[in-house]
């Protein structure tokens, strides 16, 4: 892994770690570099400009990631990445094919960790149950309310279902 530029590590949460960076690889001389920071909580893209001067940092939740596909070429890959709610995808172009394996890995992983189980069905559809196996669900029992977001996770658990917070 290359080293990762000291902009990237300040905009690192809490218990954040990066786990890969891939720096774009252009084959005419250019000044400013696309790169791709995949963390433990995060995707995160970072585009200079003007010179490397400013910066600008777009970053993705994986909760709001819906499905990842490798597009696996001879020499480069892609990775495809849907999101839930809409919009384009987003794509991780002419990827070493050994960086788009481990980003592809990481995604796929990271998508399973913070998703809750069967919230998906296949390839991203919603999950179909038959009319017969319907059953109506007991009240839920009230539980603890998160005291850095505000959100309300299920009785019984560690961590906060929005942002991570361990109780």
């Amino acid at each position: 892994m290359a080293n990762v530029p000291s902009d990237i590590v300040r905009v690192l949460g809490p218990g954040e770690q990066v786990e890969l960076y891939i720096q774009q690889k252009i084959y005419h001389p250019k000044i400013n570099i696309d790169s791709v920071v995949l963390t433990t909580q995060r995707i995160i893209l970072r585009h200079p400009h003007e010179l490397g001067l400013k910066k600008d940092f777009t970053d993705f939740n994986y909760t709001d990631v819906a499905n990842a596909i490798l597009d696996k070429g001879i020499l480069r890959s892609t990775v495809k990445i849907t999101l839930r709610f809409g919009g384009d995808p987003l794509n991780l172009a002419d990827l070493p094919n050994g960086d788009a394996e481990k980003a592809y890995g990481i995604i796929r992983s990271n998508i399973s960790r913070f998703q809750t189980p069967f919230s998906t069905g296949y390839a991203g559809m919603a999950p179909v149950m038959p009319a017969g196996m319907v059953q109506q669900q007991p009240p839920q029992i009230q539980g603890i309310v998160c005291g850095k977001c505000g959100a309300r996770s299920a009785a019984g658990t560690r961590f906060c279902g929005s942002c991570g917070k361990a109780f």
